[in-house]
């Protein structure tokens, strides 16, 4: 079985912590506005290693994917979906064993969303709206900063 550094050192390199937010998500929306995701992407011929993560963490799934893009290969994906598991398996294995790179900034604020879900603040406006903002930071590393429309049309910034 892979150790927990071998993960922490896949997850900085090819990991990613994503936040999907529906773009017409309103706090009574009757499905979940909010989700937090896990994902890892290796090509092809790493699966067993994606296997062996999957059996450290416990939890998730492996998925194929196909690639049409040009100069890419076709890869597997492990991710970690559920909500329940990500704050009972994902967060706590990334809080006891921290990321070394700039991932870490990312996790922190994937974190940060997710408890925020936990607790249902995503059912109110004025989170939904911090959620906005705080997701626009993620997996930017330097790039600038996208805008993005709320469902009243405002533009939102971090």
């Amino acid at each position: 079985m892979v150790s927990a550094d071998y993960i922490v050192g896949l997850t900085d390199g090819e990991g990613c912590f994503y936040v999907n937010l529906r773009p017409d998500a309103t706090p009574r929306s009757k499905q979940s506005a909010v989700e937090t995701h896990f994902y890892l992407k290796l090509r092809d011929d790493h699966l067993d290693l994606l296997k062996e993560v999957k059996e450290a963490f416990g939890c998730g799934a492996i998925y194929y994917q196909k690639e049409r893009r040009q100069n890419h290969s076709p890869c597997y994906r492990f991710g970690i979906n559920s909500q329940k598991d990500v704050q009972e398996v994902l967060i706590p294995f990334f809080e006891e064993h921290p990321l070394r790179g700039p991932k870490q900034v990312s996790f922190l604020l994937f974190k940060q969303i997710a408890k925020m879900v936990f607790t249902k603040e995503h059912l109110t406006s004025e989170g939904l709206e911090k959620i906005r903002r705080l997701k626009l930071t993620m997996n930017h590393r330097a790039r600038p900063v996208r805008e993005i429309r709320s469902p009243g049309g405002n533009v939102t910034k971090p």
